[in-house]
């Protein structure tokens, strides 16, 4: 009888001290936060203009439906090719990234193989464009000499 009673409470102190570890992470959760203090006023940091990226650069063609229909073909081809890559283990992950620029390079080439004449000057002007924004934001952000 002894051996019982020693196990029962044994285990009654470690069902115990489980609940007790599970009761301090929600206790830490439902304590209601204290009083926000005053917000400092402090001086006025001016928003850097987003410079813009490569996703931009087909952003606002007047595409028509057939050219809408081709570039979505071409997404979900790239997409697959993607997802392979990815998940593919024996690759390093210098190969996977290099894998994965070369499909966005190719990806690129051909939507814009798919535009007209026009459209395709527009999107050399937006690259032109963000290519002198990133120099001007390189240049910023480089050391004084």
């Amino acid at each position: 009888m002894g051996m019982k009673k020693n196990r029962h409470t044994r285990r009654a102190a470690i069902g115990l001290l489980f609940l007790c570890g599970m009761l301090g992470p929600t206790r830490a959760q439902t304590t209601t936060p204290s009083p926000m203090p005053a917000p400092l006023k402090a001086a006025r940091v001016s928003r850097q203009k987003r410079v813009p990226s490569k996703a931009d650069d087909f952003a606002g063609l007047n595409l028509t439906d057939d050219q809408k229909a081709k570039i979505d073909q071409v997404h979900q081809s790239m997409n697959t090719r993607r997802d392979v890559v990815v998940k593919d283990e024996k690759l390093s992950a210098e190969q996977r990234d290099a894998m994965l620029e070369g499909y966005e390079r190719m990806e690129r080439g051909q939507i814009f193989n798919l535009l007209t004449t026009e459209q395709r000057k527009e999107v050399r002007e937006k690259i032109r464009a963000r290519h002198a924004a990133e120099q001007v934001e390189q240049k910023k952000q480089s050391p004084p000499k």
